[in-house]
């Protein structure tokens, strides 16, 4: 069985993000969307709200399993029988990072490939830190988040 960890903070999730973990749906026999839980950055939602939205945005998707983590994600692919480690991009910006924590990942553990997705260009502008810039402003957000998060967030008090 060939399994893959899609990380990510996921604060919120994005459509752009559902577009990834799809696309690695269809080329891996599992894809584990797995919530890093780091306490360096100043989170929007809780761990397990996130989790729970992922959830319910992928529940159609047979083949996803959603999980938290803490610690490398390297270690946690390892725990997980994964042997490729999913990223997406959306543009050039995002390579030279990506390209640091696929070269750091493989320095650790020669046994674990990055595999890098590109969304589809409707989705290349979103990113958690907009669709919270645009939330927090009274924006509209449906556009850009999965119905799940749409609803949570139409109905959160801040």
């Amino acid at each position: 069985m060939k399994i893959a960890v899609y990380p990510g903070s996921f604060d919120p999730v994005t459509k752009g993000h559902i577009d990834i973990l799809k696309n690695g749906a269809e080329i891996f026999d599992k894809v584990i969307i797995a919530v890093a839980r780091n306490s360096e950055k100043n989170a929007f939602l809780t761990v397990d709200e996130r989790v729970q939205l992922i959830k319910e945005s992928v529940k159609d998707i047979e083949n996803v399993e959603v999980d938290s983590f803490d610690g490398l994600t390297i270690e946690y692919a390892k725990k997980c029988g994964a042997k490729v480690i999913l990223r997406g991009l959306r543009a050039v910006s995002d390579f030279e990072y990506e390209m640091q924590l696929s070269q750091a990942n493989s320095a650790l553990s020669n046994d674990i490939k990055t595999i890098f997705l590109i969304t589809k260009p409707k989705y290349n502008f979103i990113s958690s830190r907009t669709i919270k810039e645009i939330y927090l402003n009274n924006g509209d957000i449906s556009k850009f988040v999965p119905e799940a998060v749409y609803e949570f967030l139409k109905n959160k008090k801040l």
